[in-house]
This record gives C-alpha cells, sequence and structure tokens, in this order.
C-alpha cells in the first residue's frame, strides 16, 4: 500500500462527480454525490440480501469469488456494476472518475478483481473503513481495466465512508494501489489525483472564501465543495442536516448547458445521491425529475435468503417519499457481464 501518489493528470474526464462527507452535531454521518456523465448511466436502484454468491470477472479461473457478508442498496450503472451505495453495517461505496488511473499488470499470484464489481466488493465485504483498507488497501488483489461504455473510457478511483465518519480514498496511479485514509479526506472529485487536489486545495484554504474558482472543472469543484463543507451549518436537526448535505452537492453539480462544441468533455449532473450512514438511509434525487425519494434499509429484507429487489428508474417512474415498499423482485445482473444489453431510455 502507498501514501502518496505521484503525477499530475492534466486532461480532464467525461464524468466530473463529486463527494463528500458531513457530520452533524450529534456526530450523524451523511455522503453527498454527484453523478455527471453524459448520460445518466441507465441508473437502477437495488437491494441486496446478505448471503449472495458472487464471482468479479466472467469467465475468468483467476477471479475473485465471494458471498456477500452484508445486505446493501446501490445505484447500478450501465447494468454491469455497482457505482454507489450503503450497506446494512453503515458503510457507503461511491464510484468516481480518474483520467489517468494506470492499474498494473495482474500478478498471476493474486486473484482478480474488476472495476464493475469493484464497489459491491467493498460493500459485500465490508463493514468499517479500517477493516477495509487493511484487507482491500494491502494489495492483496489485481485490478483489472474494463472496456469503454457509451464510448467513455472506464478510468475509476473509490471512496468509502463508514459510520464513525473515517474515510479513504482509493487510486491506482502509475500501476500501484495508493490508499489515503483518515476523517480529513472527506472531500473527492476527479483528476488530478488526490495528493495533487490536497494541495490546490491547500493555496485555496488561505484565501478563506473570500473568491472561490467557479467553473465545474474537479479542481474547482474540490475547493468550492471543501470551503462549503468546512463552512457547512453544525445542527442536531436532522432535516436540516439533510438538507445541509442536498444544498452543498447541488452547488457542487453541473448544469445541463449546450457546450458540447466548445467544451466536450464537460458533463452535467444526471443523480445525486445522500446516504444516512448513520440511520441506515439512502436518498436519491434525479436531475429531471421533481422529486427527492428515499430508501429506509430498515424496511427492507435484506438478510441471508430474501430475495433480490430492484427500484426501476428506466423508464419515466418518478417516486417521492420512503419507497422501500415499490421495489420488485428481479433477478440480478452478473456483475461485469458485457453481453447483458444496457436499457436505453
Amino acid at each position: 500500500m502507498l501514501l502518496a501518489a505521484s503525477g499530475i493528470f492534466l486532461s480532464f474526464s467525461a464524468e466530473a462527480c463529486t463527494r463528500f462527507t458531513y457530520v452533524g452535531l450529534d456526530n450523524n454521518v451523511i455522503t453527498g454525490r454527484s453523478w455527471d456523465w453524459p448520460n445518466d448511466g441507465y441508473a437502477t436502484l437495488w437491494a441486496y440480501p446478505a448471503g449472495l454468491s458472487r464471482s468479479a470477472c466472467v469467465n475468468d479461473k483467476n477471479s475473485v469469488a465471494w458471498v456477500s457478508k452484508y445486505g446493501s442498496v446501490t445505484t447500478s450503472a450501465f447494468n454491469v456494476g455497482t457505482a454507489d451505495g450503503i450497506n446494512t453495517e453503515g458503510l457507503s461505496v461511491n464510484i468516481l472518475y480518474l483520467a489517468g488511473s494506470d492499474y498494473g499488470k495482474p500478478d498471476p499470484g493474486k486473484k482478480n478483481l474488476t472495476l464493475f464489481s469493484w464497489a459491491q466488493f467493498m460493500l459485500d465485504n465490508y463493514a468499517t473503513v479500517k477493516e477495509a483498507v487493511e484487507d482491500f488497501g494491502s494489495g492483496k488483489y489485481n485490478m483489472l481495466g474494463v472496456p469503454d461504455m457509451d464510448g467513455e473510457k472506464m478510468h475509476l478511483h473509490l471512496c468509502i465512508t463508514d459510520v464513525g465518519g473515517d474515510n479513504a480514498v482509493f487510486e491506482y496511479i502509475d500501476g500501484k494501489l495508493v490508499v489515503h485514509h483518515g476523517k480529513q479526506y472527506n472531500v473527492m472529485t476527479n483528476e488530478p489525483s488526490f495528493d495533487q487536489q490536497l494541495a490546490l486545495n491547500a493555496y485555496w484554504q488561505r484565501m478563506d472564501g473570500k473568491f472561490l474558482p467557479g467553473t465545474e472543472d474537479p479542481a474547482d469543484r474540490f475547493v468550492r465543495t471543501s470551503y462549503y463543507l468546512d463552512n457547512a451549518l453544525k445542527t442536531k436537526d436532522y432535516q436540516q442536516m439533510v438538507a445541509t448535505v442536498f444544498s452543498i452537492i447541488r452547488n457542487a453539480s453541473v448544469p445541463f448547458l449546450n457546450v458540447s462544441q466548445k467544451r466536450p468533455n464537460l458533463a452535467p449532473t444526471y443523480w445525486r445521491s445522500v446516504g444516512d450512514l448513520t440511520n441506515r438511509i439512502y436518498y436519491f434525487e434525479e436531475a429531471n425529475r421533481p422529486n427527492v425519494f428515499w430508501v429506509d434499509l430498515k424496511k427492507l429484507d435484506l438478510k441471508n435468503g430474501a430475495p433480490v429487489k430492484k427500484l426501476p428508474l428506466v423508464n419515466g417512474e418518478i417516486y417521492s417519499g420512503e419507497v422501500s415498499a415499490h421495489f420488485v423482485a428481479e433477478k440480478p445482473f452478473i456483475l461485469g457481464d458485457l453481453s447483458v444489453k444496457k436499457t436505453q431510455k
């Protein structure tokens, strides 16, 4: 495991997501993230129980195989992998883009994991950030790259947070796994690599909010999110806490702009999620829908032997309020199975 990264990535990605961790006065831990991409990734919400048998790679004898220890509620992307979610232990996982990621040459002595199975592997196997850092962060697995989706490179990094407010960022730089672990690592966007983001943010912190960079580029969103998070309202009022998190992630979002010719790498925010890790509630908002809705994990049966369920979103469905009753039983997709045709809207 490395604790520092090298190099600065100069290209900007087509995906420009943002995520952060907020802690209220009562130590309620809430995460917020945005999904910025040329489309919504054909997002669908899933409810996965514990006890599911999984494999990381299709038709790969060296694939990691596991049985899920914990249930989870997730948002899938492209019907091939998990992009976001929280598990029954209160661990959240957010996948974001990182241009220039280099996963290195696979070691034949290690089992294989892929980018499409990465997030679900973390949700299924770990209850805390410390546990994940000590196990996965040891570098015991190969991370395999995956094909482009909708013409976009799948260069990804991942952040996790637990009910104690602990955070870890996992990146693959120059073929090595780099881990930044600590409560202070509470904001993540995209390029440059995380250590460079921290250095850039240190400069802007000296400005103390007198001037903030205002573009949609990842480094600017990192600075703005950090500033708003550092100065966010701290309260014990639950409704206000959730509203505060939504106010910050909306500020870091990208509007629907007609700039494709001038800035081809700029993508709008299609959806946002807010994860209340303390109370196990997963909030979801689509940018082109009128309502926020949420899933209370405690109202779903996520125990071993329960059925897999999904909440469809791809046919224009509109939900409001707590939606656990709207989940329907569904056979889960196979992680990383590119033979599954994406559902088009």
